[in-house]
């Protein structure tokens, strides 16, 4: 067994899930940092800290894997403590402690201060809005809310995150200013629900306003939103998106149905009507939106005249980017006292014959694109291209521009103009203009 080291213990961030989880690691670091602590992302150190999610039950048994794998490091003395915060932990204390008791420690998701205290720290509340960002210095995850009050019968986000707190302008203000100074050109707005921003600090939806406060930040020049909810949507928005350069004409809006039957029992608050009303709003109001949405299969009591609807609406909706996945039956969730009646390999079925359309979907709207000129900010340096993303594209998830790099140089983090020049169905090939 290695011996411990006497010297500063390095502590290392592991982030599992969503955004939302990689802006509470760089929190946790930033914090850490300022008390001095010698602590990395996702590299190696005596002590771990793994954030987790607990959302479905993939995102689960990644989780659960990655505990039992520091785990055994620990016995085998390659690490010397090892703590679990995040969802998982929120939702799954007493188990985890009972079937995993070798952690040193479980923390949920609204105990930092606790968590910072075991790692030998101070919560220093001087410090709201530092935190030590693990993207690329040129664009960072912004967090303007944290919970959520919707009563989705299938998400479990509620039990492990709780109720919606938005956060104050002025203190948004000032971490963007922040992160402008140290670079950022991109913010991504993050919540589980950006619509409901500002209902129970100013008692309305203050999306919009939140927005005009950010575009005045000097050095930020893209600003994009993710995680929008369909119901009840503040459409002063979509003004904001179409007249101001620096909201980018895109929007996240996770639809999951279109039949009226299955929103009503996935408890919405909407209809396929509505629903429609909405996306033509959008379409009429900001016309050069590109919409980004997320979709369910599978859910209790989806016949298959309703995955048929659903299908036929997505051909004739032909949304820009879409993912779909099959439906996960969550514990303590209002669907969970459903039976779970539509077999898993119909479930996958579903979903490949949704993606498949999508994929033809995806190649037409990209061929569309060739020929015409785009403002793309340079993401990485990959093998023998540049790759980066127009204002249409979030990182990760959605196309890339691929840039040959034989004979052109393109520093990372800035904004060029390219023309495209080919199109595949996820991928377009670029070349840069003066």
């Amino acid at each position: 067994m290695r011996t411990k080291s006497t010297g500063k213990k390095k502590i290392n961030v592991i982030t599992l899930g969503c955004s939302k989880n990689v802006y509470d690691s760089e929190v946790l670091m930033g914090q850490l940092k300022a008390n001095g602590k010698d602590v990395v992302h996702e590299q190696s150190g005596e002590i771990v800290v793994i954030n987790t999610c607990g959302f479905i039950d993939n995102a689960k048994e990644e989780s659960i894997d990655t505990i039992l794998d520091y785990v055994q490091r620990k016995e085998d003395g390659l690490v010397e403590k090892v703590f679990v915060t995040g969802c998982l932990s929120e939702r799954y204390k007493p188990d985890l402690i009972a079937q995993i008791p070798n952690v040193d420690q479980y923390f949920g998701t609204r105990e930092l201060p606790l968590l910072l205290k075991a790692l030998g720290a101070d919560y220093k509340h001087e410090l709201v809005g530092e935190r030590l960002t693990t993207t690329p210095r040129h664009y960072a995850y912004l967090k303007i809310a944290e919970g959520c009050d919707r009563p989705c019968s299938f998400c479990a986000i509620p039990l492990m995150r709780g109720g919606n707190v938005s956060r104050p302008i002025e203190e948004l203000v000032k971490e963007a200013t922040n992160l402008a100074k140290k670079g950022t050109k991109e913010l991504i707005l993050i919540a589980q629900d950006l619509t409901y921003y500002g209902l129970d600090i100013y008692k309305k939806r203050e999306l919009a306003s939140l927005l005009k406060e950010l575009v005045k930040v000097e050095g930020i020049e893209w600003i994009r939103l993710h995680y929008a909810f369909p119901a009840g949507f503040p459409e002063d928005v979509l003004d904001i998106i179409r007249e101001e350069p620096k909201v980018c004409n895109y929007i996240d809006i996770p639809l999951q149905h279109i039949s009226t039957k299955l929103l009503k029992s996935m408890r919405r608050g909407t209809t396929k009507e509505k629903t429609n009303a909405l996306l033509d709003a959008f379409r009429t109001k900001a016309p050069e939106m590109t919409i980004r949405t997320t979709l369910i299969c599978g859910y209790p009591g989806e016949t298959e005249e309703d995955f048929q609807e659903m299908k036929a609406w997505v051909q004739e909706q032909k949304f820009d980017r879409l993912g779909c996945f099959t439906y996960s039956h969550e514990e303590n969730t209002h669907a969970y006292n459903l039976e779970d009646d539509v077999p898993e390999e119909v479930k996958q079925q579903r979903v490949e014959e949704i993606m498949e359309i999508q994929s033809q979907i995806s190649y037409d709207l990209n061929q569309e694109k060739i020929g015409k000129q785009f403002r793309v900010l340079i993401d990485r340096k990959e093998g023998d291209n540049f790759v980066g993303r127009t204002e249409h594209d979030s990182p990760d998830v959605d196309n890339e521009i691929l840039i040959s790099a034989i004979d052109t140089y393109l520093p990372v983090g800035d904004f060029v103009n390219v023309e495209i020049i080919e199109a595949y169905e996820f991928d377009l090939i670029g070349k840069v203009i003066d």
